[in-house]
């Protein structure tokens, strides 16, 4: 058994002892030695809550939501810990952000007069529209324009990462970089999950990258801007565009 296995199954062990104890000291060594699943989701939802709040409430929410997981984890069921504790989590912090309202009618108004200037665009160009091409087409200053790709970016986040919860999803979580499912994945539908990396697969190069280093590598928008060689109100629009096509083709799933 390597380092890593052998701490893993100490970790495991004294949830164990928690759950047939109920000692409280045992629970609160439990939770600090899980406090990586709250890093890891506050990390890699930043970029949802970053405008509006700070990463402490964040960590406040997602580590109470730890504390309920750890009491309510049911062993018998099958499932690993992490993966239950991970969903859990991720739920509550989509849940704090859902509560802040933090998406203005301006900036979803914004969201159908972009798709309709994109889509005008694109056919007239035929080409993907520049920022500024986008932001005359739509009568708006490049400062208010890329304010509100931002904004819709974040927005259309936490649509797809709504969507991945209620339906117990995690794409970081369950994919490794390249968008392919972990052959251990106890809680999920395969069927579902191969479905998802179809979805992946199915986007455009720049779309996937930018999935790929926002879900998997936890890069900031300007940081992604940065290896692309292009504007962080560039990235904000292709990530808007790729989360919007996998909730789709997510959706179109879902209802058949």
């Amino acid at each position: 058994m390597t380092g890593i296995e052998t701490e893993k199954e100490e970790k495991l062990q004294l949830l164990m002892r928690y759950k047939e104890t109920g000692d409280k000291k045992l629970r609160n060594s439990v939770v600090m030695e899980y406090m990586n699943i709250v890093k890891y989701a506050a990390v890699s939802t930043r970029n949802m809550y970053i405008k509006f709040t700070g990463a402490e409430d964040i960590v406040n929410e997602a580590t109470l939501a730890l504390i309920s997981a750890v009491d309510s984890f049911d062993p018998n069921k099958g499932a690993k810990f992490e993966t239950y504790a991970s969903i859990k989590v991720r739920g509550a912090i989509i849940d704090f952000i859902r509560r802040q309202d933090i998406v203005p009618r301006s900036v979803r108004r914004f969201a159908r007069e972009y798709d309709a200037a994109y889509s005008e665009l694109y056919g007239e160009l035929d080409r993907e529209p520049t920022s500024e091409e986008l932001a005359a087409k739509m009568k708006i200053t490049l400062a208010r324009f890329e304010s509100y790709t931002y904004q819709m970016a974040a927005s259309q986040t936490l649509s797809f990462e709504e969507l991945l919860a209620d339906k117990g999803f995690d794409i970081a979580e369950e994919t490794d970089e390249n968008g392919v499912w972990s052959a251990e994945a106890p809680l999920y539908d395969q069927e579902k999950l191969k479905y998802l990396t179809e979805a992946v697969k199915s986007l455009k190069e720049r779309e996937r990258l930018v999935v790929t280093l926002y879900y998997y590598e936890k890069l900031r928008f300007s940081d992604i801007g940065k290896v692309l060689d292009v504007s962080e109100s560039r990235v904000c629009q292709l990530h808007a565009q790729a989360v919007k096509k996998l909730r789709q083709y997510m959706e179109n799933y879902i209802n058949l």
